[in-house]
Order: C-alpha cells, then structure tokens, then sequence
C-alpha cells in the first residue's frame, strides 16, 4: 500500500469515529431538546464541513516544512524590514536564477475560514502564494522573476489573512538554459506532459514527448452515452492516445516527435512485478497494445507482438532514448508524486537508462500529484507556486523554476482544454461543494475550465526537481 492510500485509510477511519461521535451528540440533542433541531444542525455541520473541512491536508498546518538544499548553494543575505525584503549591500541576484526564500508564516483567526495568502508587490511580476488556512510555520516562497525588484529593494510582503515574520533564508540555484537543449517528456498518461512541462516542451530546441500508456480506465463519462464498460474503455483510450500525439501539435512539437505506447492504465505495478509476464487491461478486455499504438511515427520493439509485459517497456523506451538521444529527461519525481503509474513510469526510465550508449546530461522530475495534501499547487489560476509540503531535509532538493508570462499560461490552458479526460463536467456532489466554498470561502474556480487541473497547473511557474544522475547509474531517491 502506497503512503497515499496509508494516509486516506487514516483520514476515512477518522471521518468515520467523528461521524459516529457527531451522530450520537445529534440524537442527544433531539431527545433533550427539540426532535428537529438535530436536523437544522446536522446541515449547518455538513455546510460547514464542505466550506472548510473538505480539503484533503493530511499534516497540521502548523508543521514546520523541512527543505535542504545542495551544498555551497547561494545564500544571499537579505532582511525583511516591515513589509520590505532587502538584500544586504552590493549583492547582486542573476535574472533567471531559482529564488527560494524560507520564512515564518503564521495565520490570522481569518485565516482559519479564508485561504492565507502571501502578495509579492513592487516589482514588474506581482505574485501572490497561498498557504494551507491556519498555517503557523515555516514556509517557501518561490522569488523567482523577483530578481530585479529584490535588487532594486522594491519588493514588498504583505499577508492577506496572515503575516510573515522572523529572519528570512534566501537560495539563488542556477541552471544552464534547458529550453536551448534536446528534451524528452516522459508521460505515464496523456495530459501529464502538458500539465507538468508545457512551457518547457514548448520552447525547447528539440522536445519529444513519449506517453506510456493508454489512459483508458475509468470511462463512466463514456458510458452515459450507452456503452459497454469494454467499449467505453476502447474509446476513451483512443481518444487519450489521440490527445497524446495531436495536443502537443499545438506547442509546435512534430507529430513525429510523439510516441504513445499503448500499455494499461494501473497495469505498471503489475508488469513491473512479473516483467515476462503481460498485464492486460482492468476494463477494455485487452491484452495487445496495439490498438493504442497506430497512430505512432514508427515502429518500436514492443510492436512485434502487443504483448503489454515490463521487458517490452523497457525495450521500446531504450529504443526512443537511443533514437532521440534527450539531453534533458522529464519525468515523475521519485518521491514526491504518489501516483501508481508515475512511480512505475519514473523506475522504467532509470532501468532502460542503465547500460545505455547514452546517457542523459539532466533529469528533472515533476509532482502532478502529491502525498500530503491534494489541493497543492493552492490559490488560483495564474498564481505563482510555493514549494510544496516537504517533512524529510535528509536528501537535498533542487528546484527548477521556469517562468509563464500569461500568452503562454493561455496557450497552456488551451493545451489542456483538449485533453478529453479533463472536458468531462464534475459531479453534483463537487459543483455544490465548490459553490459554498465560493460563497462561504472566498475560493474562486479557474476561468480555463471547470477540471481542477485547470486551476492547478496554469500557473506563473512550472516547478520542476532537478534529479542526480551519474551516467549508467541513476539515483532512485531524486538527492543531489
């Protein structure tokens, strides 16, 4: 069981003591005092537990987060005067560098019912940060674009809901330019490259996108229009392998620099276990990739027989990788994303890597899903994004920040409004809980689309997790 499934056990069996707990109060409440008062507090609870309680936060907000980063990195001295971040004389900061600030952020009693926000003001690219409500601990802010303004003394740092306070630690992590490099992204699903990379695929000298699998599981939308479970799952996976190969079309990339490889969905786990042995579909009732597959530019090995096994994974991964020979890898961050299928996806890549005539010069990891708290990136659509929840400073991290002026966070957006598994409407259950959290919480949806990737992944910055990698053998803990 992964330590996400371990963490929602723990939650649901919380839920339910506190359900239990909640009802015998309501029953009391009705026999003492009035039989139709339990009911008036009973939807009073439940509004107010979708307005505030709702959100899956799996740590206190007032855990300190816990980051180190690689050694002999820049610290730049800085000093935070009221609302004034100021750098000590004479430093000079470089534009594009990676500015990571740590700083104490504690909530006011507002800040318990509206999401605390941290405003970056006084400089060229105003930003704002949000932070777990409640929140009374150390934090991240993400500076970078900030560069110029934090020179110049300009930049201020107002809290909305909460305020900043104690001696500010500031990082600058350079990196070469990777958009002037070969870069190949590496998808579990069809929507992670573009949810995860888009701005860094699409101005990339030379990008390559290669999509694992299939994405056909969980068809319910299909199925509304009178299909079978199989069938639904037959065209959903075709319409995802399409989204694969045509999407990235829009950033410019060549229809003959994207591969989809056609496995099942939640099916690496199992292939991984038994690399000979061929893990066919949960739901399409398939066992040949094939049909996922006829739309690529060109064979691969595991064309010759469609069996969906890890040994042919592998084989058309080392395959690509010797025909694109990437510079840059994108790919599933080793420990921060929790997802199945991305944890498979990352491992792949580091065994086809093994032994290889090429290496790659940088892997950069990516979290499109995250252990601890599902509504990470928070705030809004357009916002900048602070580091995430991080509780382990033994392996050190190196963040990657590339910023998105708002023409690319549109084209981005539009990118991801082709996907069809992010068009399909929310269920009822989902619309009424983001309107009261609308109403009640001052939480507004994106204006991009109604999928919570919307609001998530259309962003200022794409953070990305440079990965140590020694040629022919490639950590799998993602430490410098």
């Amino acid at each position: 069981m992964s330590r996400k499934q371990q963490l929602l056990k723990r939650h649901r069996r919380t839920k339910r003591i506190g359900l239990l707990i909640a009802l015998v109060l309501l029953i009391v409440i009705g026999v003492l005092v009035a039989w139709w008062l339990p009911l008036v507090v009973a939807v009073l609870g439940w509004i107010a537990h979708e307005a505030w309680f709702a959100d899956h936060l799996f740590y206190s907000p007032k855990d300190d987060y816990q980051y180190s980063f690689p050694p002999y990195t820049p610290q730049p001295k800085v000093h935070l005067s009221g609302e004034h971040l100021r750098l000590d004389e004479g430093v000079m900061l470089v534009d594009d560098a990676t500015l990571v600030l740590a700083l104490r952020v504690k909530s006011t009693w507002l800040g318990r019912f509206f999401d605390p926000v941290v405003e970056l003001a006084g400089g060229e690219n105003p930003d704002r940060q949000t932070f777990e409500r409640g929140v009374n601990g150390l934090r991240y802010l993400n500076l970078s674009g900030q560069a110029q303004a934090l020179s110049r003394g300009d930049l201020r740092l107002r809290g909305r809901f909460c305020r900043v306070f104690g001696e500010p630690v500031l990082w600058a992590l350079e990196h070469p330019d990777y958009r002037r490099q070969r870069v190949m992204v590496i998808a579990p699903h069809a929507d992670d490259a573009e949810l995860a990379a888009y701005g860094l695929y699409s101005q990339a000298d030379e990008t390559w996108i290669v999509t694992l699998t299939a994405g056909e599981i969980e068809a319910e939308h299909y199925r509304q229009m009178g299909l079978t479970k199989v069938d639904a799952a037959r065209l959903k996976g075709r319409l995802r392998t399409w989204d694969s190969i045509a999407v990235p079309r829009w950033a410019g990339v060549p229809e003959a620099r994207c591969v989809q490889l056609g496995y099942f969905c939640l099916q690496l786990a199992s292939m991984q276990a038994a690399p000979g042995v061929p893990a066919g579909s949960r739901e399409a009732d398939l066992s040949d990739t094939r049909l996922f597959r006829q739309l690529n530019p060109f064979a691969l090995p595991g064309d010759a027989d469609g069996a969906p096994t890890w040994n042919n994974l592998l084989a058309d991964l080392r395959e690509l990788l010797l025909r694109a020979r990437p510079e840059v890898i994108v790919l599933p961050h080793p420990t921060l994303d929790p997802h199945p299928d991305h944890i498979c996806a990352q491992a792949a890549v580091l065994e086809a890597l093994q032994g290889l005539d090429w290496q790659p010069t940088t892997l950069l990891g990516y979290a499109n899903h995250l252990h601890d708290n599902d509504r990470w990136p928070m705030g809004d659509s357009g916002d900048g994004i602070a580091l995430p929840p991080a509780f382990d400073s033994v392996q050190p991290m190196q963040p990657y920040c590339l910023p998105m002026p708002l023409e690319q966070q549109r084209d981005k957006a539009m990118a991801l409004g082709m996907m069809h598994d992010l068009q399909p409407p929310m269920p009822f259950k989902r619309r009424l809980r983001r309107l009261i959290q609308r109403l009640l919480a001052g939480r507004v949806p994106s204006t991009y689309g109604e999928n919570e990737f919307f609001r998530k992944a259309v962003r200022r910055h794409e953070l990305l997790w440079s990965i140590k990698h020694t040629p022919g053998n490639v950590s799998q803990r993602g430490e410098l």
